[in-house]
């Protein structure tokens, strides 16, 4: 086996918790049931792939983030079209348990609740900000490091803009499942879309505010999609020296129909920055110590919970994953 690496040297881990139990749920047969017969695929699969980051990655500090709000009001002020389209009908809405994001399917809305109660046995570290979204969670998480590497986990791809060198902050992207997982740093950011390296995680930001995004219920430019979005990041230092461009004619750096295009869609960029950036200084609660534990919190709760629910074997699991990573 390899030589364990040095503590100063192990991550901090943050987990897009959503981010995973979504991808946990459609990744693991809804045909894996507890006992008495409710389906606890994404249980099962979330605490899978928290057994498998810890052993992969040994991280000295774990933390689970949560969505205390998927749809935070100060983004939808400044653009109403944001995440519009994924409101959950009023006559659904007492349906889901609070913190659970966007429309659920209706059998993973109730093993979200078990995931936290597993999380809680186990000891694992959650936090959460109201009024936030768990991407501006771990955003200010990487933010307050004053030392790294820290590494977060997550399938959106919002979060590639906290990918930075000084301190290292890396994104373990798993849009496509977590055996295709990429290692994002800044010179892959960069080569991936083709933004200026030396800030590529910020310019990653502009370059979607100006592509847009429907998947978020942002529009984008007209006219202006992702290569001529980076081509155009790229030739400026910052949003604020892009967005004084448009309106000079004489600056060389913007061609006259991109400038057209931009003009057009004033109103949109005037807004959009805010709702694309992620926050670094949210009100982070956490609701214990984030040092990955060696063994539960709660040790009969923990057995209870996997007799309950069938969760024996993947229990098994992330405590072995713990008692290795943390020793």
């Amino acid at each position: 086996m390899p030589d364990s690496p040095a503590m100063s040297d192990r991550p901090l881990m943050l987990l897009d918790s959503a981010s995973m139990y979504f991808r946990a749920y459609f990744g693991v047969p809804e045909s894996i049931t507890a006992p008495d017969g409710t389906p606890v695929n994404a249980v099962r699969g979330f605490t899978d792939m928290i057994a498998r980051l810890v052993t992969e990655h040994r991280p000295r500090e774990l933390v689970a983030c949560l969505d205390l709000d998927w749809r935070p009001a100060f983004r939808v002020a400044a653009l109403p079209s944001y995440k519009a389209h994924r409101v959950v009908e009023a006559s659904q809405a007492d349906q889901v348990p609070a913190g659970v994001p966007e429309e659920v399917p209706d059998t993973l809305a109730p093993q979200v609740p078990v995931i936290m109660e597993v999380l809680a046995a186990a000891g694992i570290c959650t936090a959460g900000a109201e009024g936030h979204e768990a991407d501006d969670v771990i955003g200010t998480l990487a933010h307050r490091a004053e030392t790294g590497p820290v590494l977060a986990v997550s399938g959106d791809r919002d979060l590639i803009q906290i990918v930075r060198d000084e301190p290292q902050v890396r994104l373990l992207y798993i849009g496509r499942g977590l055996n295709r997982a990429e290692l994002l740093d800044p010179a892959e950011v960069a080569a991936k879309f083709g933004l200026p390296a030396e800030r590529a995680g910020a310019a990653y930001a502009e370059m979607a505010m100006l592509r847009g995004d429907p998947s978020d219920g942002l529009p984008g430019v007209p006219g202006v999609g992702a290569k001529t979005a980076a081509t155009l990041v790229g030739r400026f230092d910052s949003w604020g020296e892009l967005l004084a461009a448009v309106t000079r004619p004489d600056d060389g750096r913007m061609a006259a129909g991109v400038r057209a295009k931009l003009m057009a869609a004033s109103d949109y960029l005037g807004v959009v920055e805010p709702v694309v950036r992620v926050v670094t200084d949210a009100p982070v609660a956490l609701d214990r110590d984030p040092a990955l534990p060696r063994t539960p919190a709660d040790p009969e709760r923990l057995d209870e919970l996997a007799a309950r629910w069938g969760l024996e074997s993947s229990v098994r699991r992330l405590r072995t994953a713990l008692d290795a990573a943390a020793s």
